[in-house]
């Protein structure tokens, strides 16, 4: 039986979830040149794979942070996730954003918090940690106390892993960059120079770009 984060890594590239072009990178909201892209709200739209991530998630949850009283999803990536697994497990859930609303009541919490409440954070990707940090610094201005994070695909950069660590904040994975790697070279997706590639980006994202252009500046 397959284990987990291999399932989950093959039935994510198997729907475009995740992208894999060395040759033709994607651009990046950090301006970084990436060859891989992910998009895991696609998940909504195939049963099997959408289910296996509550499921998965829920399980986690309820292994990890069993007291857990509320799920906050950060947005936008997670929300449906999020409402998902809280549902699954029958508990409340708010949605977190990075940046307040810009009319209304410029809520960056949607949903009630109450203070004490223990709560448990849901993202779908992990890449530089930013909006994991954001996210529980906002919910622990409300008041609540942040259990720790599960995430659908972690990129597994360092500077992320560095700063969630200092932060004691908690990280639990359904599936990773390195096993995405491996699932890619066992399918013969990719040719060894683009495999090359991807380990060469992720080993420096900021300053990499595909072979003949030259370094970002």
């Amino acid at each position: 039986m397959k284990k987990l984060d291999t399932l989950l890594a093959e039935k994510l590239l198997q729907i475009n979830a995740i992208k894999l072009q060395p040759d033709s990178p994607f651009s990046w909201a950090t301006g970084w040149n990436s060859p891989i892209y992910s998009d895991l709200r696609m998940t909504l739209s195939y049963p099997e794979v959408r289910n296996l991530i509550k499921v998965e998630m829920a399980r986690l949850i309820m292994e990890n942070f069993g007291n857990a009283e509320v799920v906050a999803a950060i947005a936008t990536g997670a929300i449906a996730h999020g409402a998902m697994v809280a549902d699954s497990l029958a508990l409340p859930m708010v949605y977190v954003r990075s940046t307040p609303k810009d009319h209304g009541l410029e809520n960056l919490i949607e949903g009630d918090i109450k203070p004490g409440q223990k709560v448990v954070l849901i993202e779908d990707q992990l890449s530089t940690g930013n909006n994991c940090m954001k996210c529980m610094n906002t919910v622990s201005e409300a008041g609540g106390i942040v259990l720790g994070v599960v995430v659908i695909f972690d990129y597994q950069f360092s500077q992320a892993s560095k700063s969630l660590k200092r932060a004691k904040l908690p990280i639990i994975t359904l599936t990773n960059f390195e096993t995405m790697i491996d699932v890619a070279d066992e399918k013969k997706l990719l040719s060894a120079a683009d495999l090359d590639a991807l380990q060469q980006w992720h080993s420096d994202p900021e300053n990499w770009a595909p072979a003949g252009f030259g370094n970002v500046d």
